[in-house]
């Protein structure tokens, strides 16, 4: 099943791609607006054997300075807690939106605290 699922969602990414993303390789474009405008960021997306019931692994490869992404690469957002309903578009678009508004509330390092109020 993993693998059909997979396959479905690569075809459409590549059939009609969330904007500013793309899954081969998992790429995001610094969104317009944003301290990473004009940045090409890419990402690692490891899918496990029982997908879509548990979560594909995202980690950006290019370090990138984020409250919410630690030195690793590694993404600290809600929609990571996953629901097979999830696709990967939903989940490049939902990283896309991270680097927009992050979340001061649950950083994964000391960054946050600037965003806080």
């Amino acid at each position: 099943m993993a693998l059909k699922r997979i396959q479905k969602e690569l075809s459409d990414l590549q059939r009609d791609p969330p904007a500013q993303c793309s899954a081969g390789p998992a790429t995001i474009m610094g969104p317009n607006d944003s301290p990473y405008q004009g940045g090409v960021f890419f990402l690692t997306i490891h899918f496990p054997m029982d997908y879509p019931f548990k979560p594909p692994k995202v980690a950006f490869t290019t370090k990138i300075y984020h409250p919410n992404i630690n030195s690793n690469g590694s993404i600290c957002l809600d929609i990571l807690q996953w629901s097979p309903a999830l696709t990967v578009p939903k989940v490049l678009l939902s990283i896309c939106s991270l680097l927009c508004d992050p979340n001061p509330n649950d950083p994964l390092v000391d960054l946050g605290l600037c965003f806080s109020v």
